[in-house]
């Protein structure tokens, strides 16, 4: 029944990424499989944080226990996206070998927990942290590309972005990954696939600030160039009013 379940996600989200071919005709195959990427992220997000908050039981207690229907229902949704993506990214070649190995052990991972039945409620978890932030990524791309970003909205975005990465995915990841380690319940095999993704979790870290740190240091000199070109500008209109006087 789950897999009959994913089948079903995957030919969904095909026919999602078809109806945007067909609306945008002027847009490259990117900009529509970003916009498959934001639909999911936003409705995986709702869909695990009722999972999670809503439905449970809580993830950070009940680690390796039964999957509910409502879990396995949410994991076979996530689980069709990702071999949707999975399979355009290696057709269009779009991504680097960090993100097919994230979104290799993501399958793997939803797949275990579907096919052992247990581990679906930190499966969940870790699918809403993981995703929390992939509408403001898909944001900031979009922006990119309308001629946007370059302003306050695209400074907002990345800031929530790299604030949000850093405090769900990588603080309450850490915690979440604690609890499954030391989980009676959560098999050996569930437990290495969480090492493999809190492993990437850091790896996407480390680039994310560097990437922040870059771009303070650009806005910090643009800052003191255009502090510079007003002092210049002032001493200009006093000199000028000197000489009339």
């Amino acid at each position: 029944m789950p897999m009959l379940e994913v089948i079903c996600s995957l030919i969904g989200w095909l026919c999602l990424y078809f109806l945007f071919v067909c609306t945008f005709t002027q847009r490259g195959p990117e900009w529509n499989c970003r916009l498959v990427t934001l639909s999911h992220g936003v409705l995986i997000v709702l869909l695990t944080a009722y999972v999670v908050f809503v439905d449970g039981p809580w993830p950070f207690t009940h680690a390796g226990t039964e999957n509910t229907e409502l879990q396995s229902f949410a994991l076979a949704v996530c689980l069709g996206y990702f071999f949707f993506d999975m399979g355009w990214c290696v057709c269009y070649h779009t991504e680097g070998p960090v993100m097919l190995a994230h979104h290799a052990a993501s399958i793997a991972g939803i797949l275990l927990a579907l096919l052992m039945g247990v581990s679906g409620c930190e499966t969940c978890g870790v699918i809403f942290g993981s995703e929390l932030t992939n509408p403001l990524l898909q944001t900031r791309w979009f922006l990119r590309q309308v001629g946007l970003y370059d302003s306050l909205l695209g400074d907002a975005v990345d800031l929530l972005f790299i604030l949000l990465f850093a405090t769900v995915r990588v603080g309450v990841g850490t915690v979440m990954f604690y609890c499954e380690l030391t989980s009676p319940r959560t098999s050996m095999i569930m437990k290495l696939g969480g090492v493999v993704m809190y492993g990437l979790a850091w790896v996407f870290m480390v680039d994310i600030a560097r990437f922040g740190y870059k771009k303070s240091k650009a806005k910090y000199k643009r800052w003191i160039e255009n502090h510079k070109l007003k002092d210049m500008d002032r001493q200009k209109v006093g000199g000028h009013s000197d000489k009339s006087e």
